[in-house]
């Protein structure tokens, strides 16, 4: 097959449940110069079969396996390694992206000359009930994102031939807020378009919900990872819990202002 233009990376972790309405997600595209690449994580649920499945269907789904359970940043990182596409793009197992996701981010790279860019997405739980949408600023730069890290990983997409094939660092959380740091350290900017073009599972127990260890991470990340002199790294990390804080207090008033009446 030919080179693809984009490389979907799908790091796969026991998402037997929620992984083949993800890969449809990514069929359905109304651009179809995509390959998507399943790397199972040591999963014990059957998903390794599954992502073989799919593979076996679909000529533009590549599944990988990792030998054993390595970790989510291992998994993307295998992935990018064997991207063959131009652009390489991200999606989660339990996420959906919508069908014009990929047209409309193409064509706005291509209008506006940018090499990283990402997209306004809408949060829902596991029965997929709306939560709300997270939208994102015009644009953002280096010390913008140590400030507050606006950029969902279901939506980031990047110039691999402009940039190069740039991995996530090893890290259990945060390995894609570091994988964004590193991009913007080779371009000034990235470019947000402020359209719904892909739907985040919120879900009770996930990684990302996990406030202590996220903040534990983040701080990592600042000290050891952007190697930040202590006070500068504390500012930010300030500054970024505060973010947090103000944007699950906005999400908690909108739900509660949207619950019906009894």
């Amino acid at each position: 097959m030919d080179a693809p233009l984009v490389s979907v990376i799908t790091p796969v972790r026991d998402a037997a449940g929620t992984l083949p309405a993800t890969v449809a997600s990514v069929r359905a595209q109304t651009r179809g110069d995509w390959e998507m690449l399943l790397i199972d994580d040591g999963s014990t649920d059957g998903s390794a079969a599954l992502a073989a499945g799919f593979a076996a269907a679909d000529p533009r789904i590549r599944a990988l396996a990792q030998e054993s359970h390595l970790g989510t940043a291992a998994a993307r990182n295998r992935g990018i390694a064997a991207a063959r596409g131009r652009y390489v793009a991200f999606l989660d197992a339990d996420d959906l992206w919508r069908p014009e996701k990929l047209a409309r981010q193409l064509a706005f790279m291509a209008a506006g000359g940018h090499v990283f860019a990402f997209s306004a997405y809408r949060r829902m739980d596991e029965a997929g009930r709306p939560l709300g949408v997270v939208g994102v600023p015009a644009r953002v730069g280096y010390e913008d994102l140590l400030r507050d890290n606006v950029i969902g990983c279901l939506t980031a997409i990047y110039d691999a031939r402009a940039l190069g094939p740039v991995e996530m660092p090893p890290l259990v959380r945060r390995q894609d807020f570091g994988l964004w740091l590193r991009l913007l350290k080779l371009t000034p900017h990235a470019h947000g378009q402020d359209e719904v073009l892909a739907d985040y599972r919120v879900r009770p127990g996930s990684l990302s919900r996990n406030k202590f260890a996220a903040a534990r991470d983040n701080w990592r990340l600042y000290r050891e990872v952007e190697a930040l002199p202590p006070a500068r790294a504390a500012y930010y990390f300030l500054r970024c819990a505060g973010a947090g804080l103000l944007k699950a207090r906005a999400r908690a008033a909108r739900a509660a202002a949207e619950k019906p009446t009894p």
